[in-house]
């Protein structure tokens, strides 16, 4: 076997090796990804940073909730595309419609907007459904 086959079959190993199994009832489930952006309004502030952080961890407890990622800007190359002017995104999946909506109405949810708000001037929303 020459070496970029032997190459290609371990990096497909590794890749399809990283990712947990999915069973059936996963395979065929509709999920919701709600993606959300934040733009803090003193945006080279550590502490508001922090602050905000803090919130979005405390989202975490909300049952509905089947993952949840944060992160800040990756350091990719600069491209016309990619906008990495935001301070902080909130990744969460969901496994319907029903449960984002309790998610929203939730109280932990609505204590995050009403105590962390006043920390960004501008929030940006992405849903999408699996298709």
């Amino acid at each position: 076997m020459s070496t970029r086959r032997k190459f290609l079959s371990s990096v497909s190993a590794l890749t399809l090796g990283s990712f947990p199994a999915l069973s059936e009832n996963q395979k065929e489930k509709k999920v919701l990804v709600h993606h959300v952006f934040f733009w803090l309004k003193n945006p080279g502030s550590k502490e508001d940073l922090g602050k905000l952080i803090e919130g979005v961890n405390s989202l975490k407890k909300i049952e509905s909730l089947r993952m949840v990622k944060i992160g800040l800007p990756a350091g990719t190359t600069k491209r016309d595309v990619i906008d990495d002017s935001y301070s902080l995104s909130l990744l969460t999946i969901f496994d319907d419609v029903k449960g984002h909506d309790t998610y929203q109405d939730h109280p932990i949810h609505t204590k995050f907007v009403e105590t962390y708000s006043p920390l960004w001037n501008k929030v940006v929303v992405y849903d999408s459904m699996d298709i």
